[in-house]
């Protein structure tokens, strides 16, 4: 439950299938909260998440299976929840990996209609950064935070969650190159979605 007149910095990211670009650990530092949507692809994925009140909200996708984390400790891997909830200032963050919600045509309205309540709802396994915020509940895709299938770069998003208002930061970089040399710096492109009325 939040507190009167709080206000937090959430990272929402998913899809990292057992890398986590060091730009995005570095982004959720911070954070106050951290939320995967799942495809995490090992639990050391995890450990690299450390938001400042060291709480990583996180849920199980499609590709979180012993078979696919082979050679990875799996213990406590069935005990991840398929979907989870955060009550925020302002509202309620639904989190759901999104590949039981139906095809994508009509995702986002199936989870408007099972989590109706929600303020928002944050939905992995697309990889792609989507901001869907003209109907409440937001359905938002943090898209892949790892290096792969990334569509022009790793990602994240930033929600800041107050009670009056709730914006969003979208978080994008330049893909991981090895040049002879060490790679090139990347860039975070960033920008802010409207905030919600």
């Amino acid at each position: 439950m939040s507190e009167p007149g709080q206000i937090l910095r959430i990272a929402l990211l998913s899809d990292t299938h057992g890398y986590l670009d060091p730009r995005i650990a570095a982004l959720v530092e911070g954070c106050d909260i951290a939320v995967h949507g799942g495809d995490i692809g090992g639990f050391g994925v995890l450990r690299e998440l450390q938001p400042r009140l060291g709480r990583v909200v996180v849920v199980r996708g499609n590709n979180d299976t012993p078979r696919d984390w082979a050679g990875k400790d799996t213990t406590g891997l069935d005990a991840l929840p398929r979907t989870a909830d955060l009550d925020l200032p302002g509202g309620r963050l639904v989190i759901i990996h999104g590949h039981r919600a139906g095809p994508l045509y009509e995702r986002h309205q199936r989870l408007r209609r099972r989590f109706a309540d929600a303020r928002a709802i944050v939905v992995g396994h697309s990889h792609r950064q989507v901001c869907d915020c003209e109907t409440t509940p937001w359905v938002l895709n943090p898209g892949a935070a790892g290096k792969f299938r990334t569509y022009g770069g790793p990602g994240c998003l930033v929600l800041t969650a107050s009670e009056t208002d709730w914006t969003l930061e979208r978080h994008r970089f330049d893909p991981l190159r090895r040049r002879s040399g060490g790679r090139r710096p990347a860039a975070d492109t960033r920008d802010r979605a409207n905030p919600m009325p």
